[in-house]
């Protein structure tokens, strides 16, 4: 049995723990809160004994071998750092850390206490990405590659009646290229390797963090063209183009559906079904990379989380988007 301990209260850890509910040998032992009320409120919800509001108490605890660390994004590399000197396994939520910098120490703790460290990006584990993967060559060679996940947030509403929330907070390193652009940036690197150009255009909100935007990248032999934002939806799907076909994706960061099509314009749908909380399957290879003695996911590796930062911070240094972060 993995015991998990959580860090953050909010829905995505709500769906962590219902995706979490279909993998074996899984249970919530313990949840941290700087308030200790939203923690046993939380624990109380999806039946957890321990709860925390101090955080090393919560690191050094005997409760919980493994932890799922779903705060803002500038606390991730603080704490799965102190996790990891702790002997936990970490699962960080996407994006994994502020910066390159962050993400180097992250793993060099990794690698000193030999625990697991991994990015929680669904997407680069659901069976219609491997399937992607295998597709490619068909149609290859690949000359463009387009991303699209622009999604309302909610939480926009309320900036503009005048409250901040923390997804439009500098200091917690959030925005829409960080957010929202990681899903179209992930994936790529896993499929093509590092770029050799990253150039950004975005839109800046008064908070100090980008609203919407989209990366012009360049790969030797093709182009890429990323879109993201949090202040609008689109419904446009993302496409990769080939000398030979396209394979078009419905929404990016679930694959719901893949089509493949001809030069001659002959469709196949080759997509297969997906759990619903897609969740499921970055969750379940973790628990399976702990299970087995792996220190290091195959899919979701170092080297996919380093390319990752690495393109989010060249895109930020293009539009001289700064965080509080980057000057520690």
């Amino acid at each position: 049995m993995i015991r998990f301990g959580v860090i953050g209260t909010n829905w995505i850890t709500d769906r962590f723990l219902e995706a979490a509910g279909l993998v074996e040998d899984v249970k919530l032992t313990a949840v941290y809160s700087r308030s200790l009320d939203r923690a046993k409120a939380f624990a109380t919800k999806h039946q957890a004994e321990y709860t925390f509001s101090d955080l090393q108490e919560f690191a050094s605890s005997d409760q919980f071998d493994a932890v799922y660390i779903a705060s803002p994004t500038s606390f991730h590399a603080e704490q799965a750092i102190l996790c990891m000197e702790n002997g936990k396994h970490a699962f960080v939520e996407k994006p994994f850390a502020s910066n390159q910098r962050e993400v180097e120490k992250m793993i060099e703790v990794s690698r000193k206490h030999q625990v697991l460290l991994m990015e929680g990006m669904k997407t680069t584990l659901l069976p219609n990405f491997n399937l992607l993967r295998e597709q490619i060559n068909e149609i290859g060679p690949v000359r463009r590659f387009v991303a699209n996940f622009c999604q309302y947030s909610s939480r926009y509403d309320r900036y503009k009646e005048g409250e901040v929330a923390n997804a439009f907070k500098p200091e917690f390193s959030n925005g829409a290229l960080m957010d929202i652009g990681v899903y179209t940036v992930y994936p790529m690197v896993t499929l093509f390797g590092m770029p050799d150009q990253v150039s950004a255009n975005v839109i800046m909100l008064d908070s100090g963090v980008d609203g919407l935007g989209t990366m012009e990248i360049k790969y030797p032999e093709l182009t890429a063209d990323l879109m993201f934002s949090k202040i609008t939806n689109s419904y446009i799907p993302s496409e990769i183009q080939g000398e030979n076909g396209s394979i078009v994706i419905d929404k990016w960061s679930d694959m719901q559906r893949l089509t493949k099509i001809d030069r001659d314009g002959n469709t196949t749908d080759i997509s297969v079904n997906q759990e619903k909380n897609t969740m499921y399957y970055e969750i379940n290879h973790f628990v399976e990379l702990i299970k087995s003695g792996q220190l290091e996911s195959p899919i979701n590796s170092f080297e996919h989380s380093l390319n990752t930062i690495k393109v989010l911070d060249q895109a930020r240094r293009s539009v001289g988007l700064v965080f509080p972060a980057d000057k520690a």
